[in-house]
Parts: C-alpha cells; sequence; structure tokens
C-alpha cells in the first residue's frame, strides 16, 4: 500500500489508521484529530482499471446526487488524484451498521423497518432522473472482467459455493438465464447491512455508505442482497434469522418473493 499523497495530507491532517486495505493497491483509512474532524479516505491507483468496485470519483458522483435527492449520505469532501493514486475523502457519520451483533431484540426488529423504510424511499426516486447506469449490459460485462483480472473476492461468497474458483462462478452465470429487468428502480447497488448507518436505537438511517454502485437496475439487485443479510448464514450472526427478513418484506411491501431474480442477483454479487 502507497503513502498518502502529500497534496492530501496537506488537506487531510491528522492520525491515519488504515481500515481495508486490497492487493492491488487501494485502501480505506480513517482520519481523526486533524482540522476536517474523523473522516474517511479512499485511495486507489490513479491507473488502475481492474477492480471496478473501488472508483473515488464514480463514488463521490453517486454520493452526491443522492445527497440531492434527500437520501443520507456521507458529505463528500474532497475527490482528487495526484502521484499515482485517486482519492475519494468523506465526513464520518455518528451511526451503527444495520450489521451489529449488539442490537437488542426489540432494536433489529426496529433496525429492520429503518431499512425497509429506507430502502422503499430509494427505490421511489425517479428512474428518468437519474444519470448512472447498473443494468446487466453493464454488470454483465463488469462479472466477467472480474474473473479475467483476478479481481473476485473467493473468500467472500455465499457458503454453497465455497471452493469455486472464478472460472467455476462464471460458468454458473453463464448457464443462468439473465431474468427480465422490468422493474427498474435506483438501486443502492450493495445494500448489505454493513453498509447503512442507524441512529443508537436503531430507529432512522442516518447514513447509506459504499455507494459507488448506485445507479438504476432491477430493484431485485439491493432486495437479493438485504434479504440474505436479514435472513441467511450472515443475518444470523448479527441476530436476524427468517422472521425479521419476512418482517423486511412487509414493511417494504413485498407481496411476493421472485425467486429466480434473487438467487440470479445473488449469483452476479459473487463478482463485485
Amino acid at each position: 500500500m502507497s503513502a498518502p499523497p502529500a497534496a492530501l495530507t496537506a488537506r487531510v491532517n491528522g492520525r491515519w489508521s488504515l481500515v481495508a486495505a486490497r492487493s492491488d493497491g487501494t485502501s480505506i483509512q480513517r482520519v481523526s484529530g486533524g482540522r476536517l474532524g474523523e473522516v474517511y479516505v479512499k485511495l486507489a491507483p490513479a491507473l488502475q482499471t481492474s477492480d471496478p468496485r473501488f472508483h473515488p470519483a464514480a463514488e463521490a458522483e453517486r454520493l452526491a446526487w443522492l445527497a440531492a435527492q434527500g437520501l443520507p449520505v456521507p458529505a463528500v469532501l474532497d475527490v482528487g488524484a495526484a502521484e499515482g493514486l485517486r482519492w475519494l475523502v468523506t465526513a464520518a457519520v455518528a451511526g451503527r451498521p444495520a450489521a451489529d451483533a449488539a442490537w437488542s431484540a426489540g432494536e433489529r426488529r426496529s433496525v429492520v423497518d429503518a431499512v425497509a423504510d429506507v430502502a422503499r424511499t430509494l427505490h421511489a426516486l425517479p428512474v428518468s432522473a437519474c444519470p448512472f447506469d447498473r443494468r446487466l449490459a453493464v454488470t454483465l460485462p463488469l462479472a466477467r472482467a472480474a474473473v479475467a483480472n483476478g479481481t473476485v473476492d473467493l473468500d467472500d461468497i455465499d457458503e454453497g459455493r465455497r471452493g469455486a474458483s472464478g472460472a467455476d462462478l462464471l460458468g454458473e452465470l453463464d448457464a443462468t438465464p439473465p431474468p427480465p429487468e422490468d422493474d427498474l428502480v435506483v438501486c443502492h447497488g450493495d445494500l448489505c447491512l454493513d453498509n447503512v448507518l442507524l441512529d443508537p436505537a436503531g430507529r432512522e438511517v442516518v447514513a447509506l455508505i459504499d455507494a459507488g454502485r448506485a445507479g438504476v437496475a432491477d430493484r431485485w439487485q439491493d432486495l437479493a442482497i438485504v434479504l440474505r443479510n436479514f435472513g441467511g448464514d450472515e443475518g444470523s450472526a448479527w441476530g436476524f434469522d427468517g422472521r425479521h427478513a419476512e418482517r423486511f418484506a412487509q414493511r417494504y411491501g413485498l407481496a411476493a418473493i421472485d425467486e429466480p431474480k434473487r438467487d440470479f442477483y445473488r449469483l452476479l454479487d459473487e463478482f463485485s
């Protein structure tokens, strides 16, 4: 991991601490005690094109657009490039992730309701006004590129696919007919519980984070992921179970589970 550029540290001073890093040089860092207060910095190699998950400028554009629509997202403080690196700086948001095992039973019910409400609000935005496209014509080629470039995180795939290679996943994707994109909305793109921050009581969403994949897509791109988080093995680690997935569906207003779409978008998520 490269050191932050001088042009960035001159603006974002304070105590830097690494939050996460990838082998290709991308990283997320928290900076506190400086003139900007507590902030998060996303850094990526300037010439890096192999990992479509991490494009600071693209995420900055989406955050700014979502904020203009009234969605709760972190404020963008800076975006730039120097010394072979690109960056995005956002203000830290005081909130607890929905993916927090410390929620009490009553709080978990409130968390489900709050996540369902913000998802419904997001999905009600006018598709015609959204400048970002995440339909399959965009995302399927990105899945192929991820396999070709070796950026599929095989340590973070569904339990039933553990041990699969990127080629195995691509073979499964090729053998799965894409469902019709007949229910387009504005999606977050990675609506997992880690990316939803709530107030201390879990009653209100204070921020949607990691919105770099936001754009127009079938609503099941989001629903497949959030329902898996509430009702699957991941959710059980945080105290959620199938009852919470059912509560989410009811609160959101989902009349029925579209299993082909759910399964397809969960498979597509393995590549991103």
